[in-house]
C-alpha cells in the first residue's frame, strides 16, 4: 500500500519544550505541527486508520540515565529525554496522532550519541527507514526539534536514503535563531524544500 506522503515528527517532547534543554518556539511548533497533522484528515475518527490517510511517524530521544551525550558522564548537554519521564514523553497536544507501531526511539544505546532518527527503532525493532520503505512513500514533511541537530541530521539522512523532504519551517524549534536560520539555509542548497505548513 502506499502512503506518500508521510508527516515525521522529531523529538516534540517535553524536556525541549518546557524541560532542560527547553528551545526557543517550541510551544509554537508543537501548536502548529497539530494544526497541519489535523488538517491531512488524520484526526479525530479512531475508525479511520491512519495508514489508510497520512501516516504520522515519531521520532524520540528515548535515553537511558547514564547516557553519554550528558555533561555528567562527559558530553555536552544536560539530562534529557530519560526514559520513563516526563521529559521524554510526546507533547499531550500530539499523543492523540500516536501509534506505537510509528514511534521510533533513539538515543537508546549509553555509548552512542544519535541525532537522526532514521534508524530509530520501533517496538518490533523496526527503522524509521525501513517502515518507510515498505509503505512506498517518496515524499516526507518533517516538524520537529532542533531544527541544528536532531531535524537536521534526520532530513539529511533521509534525502541520501532518496526521500523528498519538505521541512516545515513553521513547525521548528531550535536552540539558537541565527543557528536555526543558517542551518535552514544550508539544507535548502543541500536540496531540501522549505516549506510553510500552516
Amino acid at each position: 500500500m502506499k502512503n506518500d506522503p508521510a508527516i515525521i515528527v522529531v523529538d516534540m517532547l517535553y524536556d525541549f519544550i518546557d524541560g532542560s534543554l527547553a528551545c526557543l518556539n517550541a510551544e509554537q511548533a508543537v501548536a502548529n505541527t497539530a494544526a497541519f497533522v489535523g488538517r491531512t484528515g488524520c484526526e479525530g475518527d479512531k475508525d479511520l486508520e491512519i495508514l489508510d490517510t497520512c501516516p504520522v511517524l515519531f521520532i524520540r530521544d528515548h535515553h537511558p540515565a547514564d547516557h553519554c551525550s550528558f555533561s555528567e558522564n562527559g558530553g555536552i548537554w544536560p539530562v534529557h529525554c530519560v526514559k520513563g519521564t516526563r521529559g521524554g514523553e510526546i507533547h499531550e497536544a500530539l499523543r492523540c496522532f500516536v501509534d506505537e507501531d510509528l514511534t521510533f526511539d533513539k538515543g537508546c544505546d549509553r555509548n552512542m550519541e544519535q541525532y537522526s532518527g532514521i534508524d530509530g527503532r520501533n517496538a518490533a525493532g523496526q527503522s524509521l527507514g525501513e517502515i518507510l520503505e515498505m509503505m512506498d512513500t517518496k515524499n516526507v514533511y518533517v516538524c520537529g526539534i532542533a531544527t541544528e541537530y536532531c531535524v537536521r541530521n534526520t532530513c539529511e539522512d533521509l534525502l541520501k536514503a532518496g526521500f523528498t523532504v519538505h521541512v516545515l519551517t513553521d513547525c521548528l524549534a531550535y536552540v539558537d535563531e541565527q543557528g536555526h536560520r543558517k542551518a535552514l539555509e544550508e539544507m535548502e542548497a543541500e536540496g531540501m524544500i522549505l516549506e510553510q505548513g500552516n
